[in-house]
């Protein structure tokens, strides 16, 4: 079991777009928030919980979808330690590890793979690591904009050592950001965020991720509920599964980002609403739900391990708390550890 933030967190829906329309991206936070001045009162209200909705309405819209081989090729931006890249590593590398033990990570995928393009096509069961590219000394600055996100990403598929390789079609590029980098609108706003490259900048158009690590900037509202905000009195945060906040945090934000890269990489395939500048997308109808029960400011019934960790899922060799996704064909989120499976 879970404690659920406050009730004066109001559930609203939010997928944040940029104030130039021009630039939408999916953007998520651990819990729902208010969006201001959101004129779409049926995706900003309270949708997120783990029943069926009549009036949730995803649609596809005819874009491509991820159905070949999904390879995640990865720049670490900024100061990594060997431990927090294997625990993501091993993460991307557990989507297609069907032998792990349940519920696991590749149950969850299987979500994703119901989702398919107009021949019929389903998305790939296949995630696999791809190349990875290694920015230690910050080649575009401790701050990045949304736009300097692409410029990071064209210096590592432009690099004159080991660029990374250009792979529209299944390939989709991971920005991982360390603790002391801010992004635009990191903390107050997103968690993460997905779009695809312009080919005025980086030359290709490339479906693409960016995840911060919040560890020191702002632990309680990306790496929650291993982090709980400072203005919330008494509420205690939740052991880690694997020993690290900021980047046990950032598991379920990038599964969130995969999920929606891989059935809405050019922001039109899978999504509802009727904005495309501001698409609602498989993983933002459940933000905020990891358990049975799930809805509103509750997260939903979660494990524990032994050691008094808080988990949902199991990977290859480590546990990990991630998002449920919305199912299309049964209309409501779900996961691999709901009680009714």
């Amino acid at each position: 079991m879970t404690l659920p933030p406050p009730i004066s967190l109001l559930p609203l829906l939010t997928v944040v777009s940029l104030i130039c329309a021009v630039y939408p991206v999916s953007g998520w936070r651990p819990w729902p928030h208010l969006r201001p001045n959101s004129s779409d009162l049926l995706y900003a209200g309270s949708k997120k919980f783990e029943g069926s909705s009549e009036f949730v309405h995803l649609r596809y819209h005819m874009g491509p979808v991820l159905t070949a081989n999904i390879t995640v090729h990865t720049i670490w931006y900024g100061t990594w330690q060997k431990p927090q890249k294997k625990i993501i590593r091993e993460f991307i590398s557990s989507i297609s590890a069907a032998r792990s033990t349940h519920p696991s990570v590749a149950g969850w995928w299987k979500t994703v793979q119901l989702y398919t393009d107009q021949t019929g096509a389903n998305i790939s069961r296949s995630v696999r690591l791809g190349e990875e590219k290694n920015d230690r000394f910050y080649s575009h600055g401790k701050s990045l904009t949304r736009l300097s996100i692409q410029s990071v990403i064209k210096s590592a598929v432009t690099a004159r050592s080991k660029p990374l390789p250009i792979n529209p079609k299944s390939g989709l590029y991971l920005l991982l950001t360390s603790d002391d980098v801010y992004v635009q609108d990191f903390c107050g706003q997103v968690c993460g965020f997905h779009y695809f490259t312009f080919p005025s900048i980086v030359g290709y158009t490339l479906p693409y991720a960016w995840v911060g690590n919040s560890a020191k900037l702002c632990p309680g509202v990306c790496a929650y509920p291993f982090a709980v905000p400072d203005y919330i009195p008494g509420l205690k945060p939740k052991k880690s599964p694997n020993g690290d906040v900021g980047v046990d945090g950032m598991i379920s934000v990038i599964g969130h980002e995969i999920a929606e890269l891989a059935t809405n990489p050019l922001v039109n395939a899978w999504y509802a609403g009727q904005d495309p500048t501001s698409p609602v997308e498989i993983a933002d109808l459940c933000e905020g739900i990891y358990g049975t029960g799930g809805g509103g400011s509750y997260t939903g019934q979660l494990l524990e391990a032994h050691d008094g960790a808080t988990y949902n899922m199991n990977g290859i060799r480590r546990r990990y708390l991630v998002q449920w996704l919305w199912s299309h064909v049964v209309s409501y989120c779900t996961g691999p550890n709901a009680l009714d499976q």
